[in-house]
């Protein structure tokens, strides 16, 4: 085990998991390209996702605030939230290796930022929750990184060491969140970056 490290904190999307938002687009929405990414670079960033995660609002109401802001993509959002059972991509080698590691001593967890519904569809078929020891989830707290309270949320609930974990997150602002906090970080590139480092791990 690398020393003084027991426990490894995984982001989900983009981390355990892949997206797949643009082919769903192009392929299940037959949106020409040019659409699909202007939906993607506005859309789809808009801050505003950031409600879906915390969970507190009607599904239907967030929906509407979008189509509101955005009447040209109104349709096309509508069917994107009622079809995101199509989005993910599974990772099975990443799977393997958080098995692999977890077999090896380390504890493994979750800190990701997700509504209940989305969350449930996207990880149905995956294999890395028999390996959990525990989870921390934006829908159950109402917060969301990179805000520090669902960090300390995950930490306090499972009498976690900062100093004992690493955190596994794509976006650069979450990692940071997590370094400050004592952590060691890996901010996620693309599959291969993640499975090149946990390899090395042990």
């Amino acid at each position: 085990m690398r020393d003084g490290i027991r426990n490894l904190i995984f982001d989900v999307g983009s981390v355990l998991i892949g997206y797949r938002w643009k082919e769903m687009l192009l392929i299940n929405r037959c949106m020409s390209p040019e659409r699909a990414q202007v939906f993607g670079s506005t859309v789809l960033q808009d801050p505003m996702w950031a409600l879906f995660d915390l969970d507190e609002l009607p599904e239907e109401e967030i929906v509407a605030k979008y189509v509101e802001k955005y009447p040209d993509f109104a349709e096309d959002f509508r069917w994107f939230v009622k079809n995101c059972h199509l989005m993910p991509t599974m990772r099975p080698r990443v799977w393997e290796e958080v098995h692999r590691l977890k077999v090896s001593g380390y504890r493994i967890y979750l800190l990701s930022n997700y509504s209940k519904r989305f969350f449930t569809i996207h990880t149905k078929d995956a294999s890395f929750f028999d390996d959990l020891d525990g989870m921390m989830v934006s829908y159950m707290v109402h917060q969301i990184k990179p805000n520090p309270p669902i960090y300390q949320a995950l930490l306090d609930r499972y009498d976690l060491n900062p100093g004992e974990c690493i955190f596994f997150d794509d976006k650069a602002e979450n990692t940071q969140t997590a370094e400050t906090l004592g952590m060691d970080i890996l901010t996620v590139e693309s599959e291969e970056h993640l499975l090149d480092f946990l390899r090395k791990i042990c």
